[in-house]
């Protein structure tokens, strides 16, 4: 996957002439936010989970 993503850098410097094989960083910004994204929710997720559980538990029991 990365030699492709690459692949496609490189064809996109060259039509532009100026970034040759260069990676925008708009493109380095969002690999670097999904990442993480993907990292917080593998450690929080149990926690957020048990406490949106625990929140609708007390929500639904009051009505």
């Amino acid at each position: 996957m990365l030699r492709a993503l690459s692949r496609v850098a490189r064809r996109v410097g060259r039509h532009r002439g100026d970034d040759r094989g260069d990676v925008p960083g708009w493109v380095l910004v969002t690999v670097m936010t999904a990442g993480l994204v993907v990292g917080l929710w593998a450690v929080a997720g149990p926690r957020l989970q048990q406490l949106f559980t625990q929140s609708m538990d007390a929500v639904l029991g009051q009505l």
